[in-house]
């Protein structure tokens, strides 16, 4: 039986790539996209989202747009880790019309109060945190909140501390773990803990595109952007691709292990946006929030690879050696 969710992202080539892996799956049915202001302007995320599903001919998913600024704080994209056009600067063809009136929050708001319904949000969290202003009944209905998002021990990806989703609206992001605590909720916590360990590599990619050369074309097109970003910026030989970890965690939990803790979001000053985890329960607070530690990688692209190529794990012979850390790390 397949699994409902809704996407909650801002495309991005990680959102992309996330997208893709949920819509060919046969084990998730995606209710539609919403769309929030983070690597890319809400505009330009909801055409990116468009330019994905008709790679793989899926117009028939609806995407709606959402919040176009952070609650209180500026706007600040990530176009310099994404391309000037969020997808790598691939250019691809825009897609016509297909334009929805309903605004994303409606659509949030009237799906989950329906439908048993999970929502995975791999952006900043500002659309669920108007949903919790607006209409608490349809946020207290998720199924199972997924949050790629935040960090416990890893470095930051925008500061020393703070990871971009919760850094670029962490105002959004206190309201929603704050929320999952007065609700009694858990949020899973996908965070750079775990991200940072799923690198799409230059084997990897070569890899895919020998298995099947028009999706590795396609991938190769938007992340070649994503690669001489993080050579530049983090001297890494590959690319991390934090967002479809969200995905493969929802599909398959036991790739990855972790701990219940109660997490508050820092708002203010030099750690604005900070993920504070209470991991040694100073605060004697029951935990709002399921954060994960380690994730199986080899485990993580056996399920990545065989979904986007359509092919059995154990067709993918070589995927062992090209992964060059610990597969349990």
């Amino acid at each position: 039986m397949s699994q409902k969710i809704i996407i909650d992202c801002d495309p991005g080539i990680d959102d992309s790539l996330a997208i893709l892996f949920s819509l060919l799956s046969s084990k998730i049915e995606v209710l539609g996209i919403t769309i929030v202001a983070g690597n890319s302007p809400v505009e330009m995320g909801f055409e990116n989202a468009k330019k994905i599903l008709a790679h793989i001919h899926r117009l028939d998913i609806p995407v709606y747009c959402g919040a176009s600024q952070p609650l209180k704080k500026e706007f600040v994209n990530a176009l310099d880790t994404h391309g000037s056009d969020g997808l790598g600067e691939s250019f691809l063809e825009p897609i016509p019309d297909y334009f929805q009136e309903e605004s994303a929050l409606s659509f949030l708001s009237r799906t989950l109060k329906k439908e048993k319904c999970s929502v995975i949000a791999i952006g900043p969290l500002t659309n669920l945190a108007q949903l919790i202003q607006q209409d608490l009944e349809a946020f207290r209905s998720i199924d199972q909140l997924i949050s790629m998002g935040g960090s416990y021990k890893a470095q930051g990806n925008c500061s020393p501390v703070a990871e971009y989703n919760y850094w670029e609206d962490p105002e959004a992001a206190r309201l929603v773990f704050e929320t999952c605590d007065q609700t009694n909720r858990i949020l899973h916590m996908v965070g750079l803990d775990v991200t940072r360990k799923i690198v799409l590599t230059p084997e990897i990619l070569t890899y895919i595109t020998e298995l099947d050369p028009k999706e590795g074309d396609f991938i190769e097109k938007i992340t070649k952007f994503y690669f001489e970003f993080h050579l530049k910026q983090e001297n890494l030989i590959g690319c991390v691709i934090n967002d479809p970890l969200a995905i493969a965690y929802l599909l398959k939990p036991d790739l990855c292990e972790g701990f219940l803790s109660y997490v508050q979001i820092e708002t203010d000053g030099l750690c604005r946006g900070q993920s504070v985890v209470d991991a040694y329960d100073f605060y004697r607070h029951k935990p709002n929030a399921y954060i994960l530690t380690k994730v199986n990688v080899l485990g993580f692209f056996e399920l990545f690879l065989s979904t986007i190529l359509n092919k059995k794990t154990e067709e993918l012979l070589r995927l062992p050696a090209l992964l060059k850390e610990d597969s349990h790390d």
